[in-house]
């Protein structure tokens, strides 16, 4: 029995050990990876333009023990720029090892040991290629070096730990192994299933293990080390999705920024002269329906960039008390003529007695037209497009709810995770922005918006908004 404690105490350990080695190496791989993403998009316009003192200086801000050296390759793979303590290092400073038509998913990752100040560091070696945006051949490459020996020293400490727990199980095994065996197997069998699951990525085992001896306190450890590990997890991932919704935004924003600049001051000068040959006299019919289409043409490409820009722009919000109704009937002012044109039937249903809303009006507005629109847009002629109001409490907070359903055709389920990101549209025409417009807005009053079916047929957005002592 004491030499079964004894192994069964090993093979825990090892287990436990070898997941908490593979997660270190795992985080560490990641953290290489996004930091030399983020290098490449801090340095992409220094790239584009060969500045090599802002990328010595973007290169010099961010050498630290964690990150000893970063090298930056021209497309052909000879050094652009790098820190003065990697040059020497001829083996890892000289050239690129990514090929000239690398794709945008490939890297090479691979573990070196360097010289750093004068002392042997391991590093975990990351390079990517650097792209243009639509660019389909590498512009540049970003090479980093990650250090290891916090990871190393890390893995020590656990193992220390792991191995004083084994030692500690082992003495009292050999002390009462007779005495307590059979309260000793239950516990233990438990235990290995537990360690199983976690090895295979499963963290929500619970070890219900109510004894106050050693087994019982590795219980309790171990279902720390599990919530633990399942909040660095969860973490890593809730860090993940904000870095990719980042660098989308910034996608967004330079090319916000690049259009705006490019386009909309001879865009400007086109419509200006377009306004002023139609004005002159003499012009046929058939001229005149030319330039009729070109402005239309003209004002759809403004459209554009007025909602891309909305969106990319971070603006303070202008916040008053409102009735959510007063919005509402606004909004439907508004879209009444379209709606009557195809007949559509609006149904209200507001509850009584709701508190007011702390909001920009505008902003808000901007936010029932676009889902009013887009309901009036798939609702066919002479359908029905229900409002209504009412109040909830969530998360001990009460607010609003408004919920607006239409009767057309509905959402795809395959569509339902992507109608609220930029530039997705299931419409011929429209540009995808007005309910990632809708979504940002909402975010910033401290609100949300879902989308879901409505029954068999129809789609049904629900939105809801602190009220206004919560707000």
């Amino acid at each position: 029995m004491t030499v079964l404690i004894g192994v069964l105490f090993v093979l825990v350990l090892l287990v436990i050990e070898k997941r908490e080695v593979r997660i270190l190496f795992d985080e560490t791989r990641d953290r290489a990876l996004l930091l030399a993403k983020y290098m490449a998009d801090v340095n992409l316009q220094p790239l584009v333009r060969y500045d090599q003192e802002s990328i010595q200086e973007n290169i010099d801000d961010r050498i630290s023990i964690e990150l000893p050296y970063i090298i930056f390759y021209t497309r052909s793979g000879e050094p652009l720029a790098a820190n003065s303590e990697i040059k020497s290092q001829i083996d890892v400073y000289c050239c690129s090892q990514l090929l000239e038509d690398a794709d945008a998913g490939d890297r090479i990752m691979e573990t070196k040991v360097i010289i750093w100040r004068g002392t042997p560091q391991r590093v975990l070696e990351v390079e990517i290629p650097v792209f243009l945006p639509g660019a389909v051949r590498k512009w540049a490459s970003v090479k980093i070096g990650h250090s290891l020996e916090p990871v190393y020293n890390e893995i020590k400490k656990i193992r220390q730990v792991l191995m004083f727990i084994g030692l500690a199980g082992l003495f009292f095994g050999i002390a009462g192994g007779s005495l307590l065996a059979r309260g000793i197997t239950r516990p233990l069998k438990t235990l290995v299933e537990g360690t199983l699951m976690i090895s295979k990525g499963d963290f929500s085992k619970h070890l219900d293990i109510q004894k106050n001896d050693e087994l019982g306190e590795l219980a309790r450890s171990f279902d720390e080390m599990t919530v633990r590990l399942l909040e660095a997890r969860d973490k890593m991932e809730a860090a993940n999705r904000k870095l990719l919704q980042a660098e989308k935004l910034a996608s967004i924003g330079r090319l916000s920024a690049t259009i705006a600049h490019e386009i909309r001051n001879p865009l400007t000068s086109v419509k200006l002269n377009i306004q002023k040959i139609s004005e002159s006299p003499g012009l046929a019919s058939g001229e005149n329906e030319h330039l009729e289409l070109a402005m239309e043409g003209i004002i759809q490409i403004e459209k554009f960039i007025k909602e891309m820009l909305d969106f990319t722009r971070v603006s303070e919000l202008s916040l008053e008390d409102f009735y959510i109704e007063q919005i509402l009937d606004e909004s439907l002012k508004i879209t009444r003529d379209k709606l009557k044109e195809k007949e559509i039937t609006v149904e209200k249903k507001y509850g009584s007695g709701l508190p007011q809303v702390s909001v920009d009006g505008d902003k808000l507005r901007q936010v029932f037209l676009n889902i009013i629109r887009n309901a009036e847009e798939a609702v066919p002629r002479g359908g029905v497009i229900k409002i209504a109001t009412g109040t909830v409490v969530e998360d001990g907070h009460r607010k609003i709810r408004v919920t607006i359903i239409d009767s057309g055709p509905g959402i795809n389920r395959k569509d339902m995770d992507n109608i609220f990101e930029p530039f997705f549209s299931t419409k011929a025409s429209g540009f995808g922005l007005g309910l990632a417009i809708a979504r940002k807005i909402l975010a910033q009053h401290g609100g949300t918006i879902k989308a879901g079916p409505a029954g068999e047929k129809g789609s049904v957005f629900t939105i809801l908004l602190p009220v206004k002592e919560e707000a």
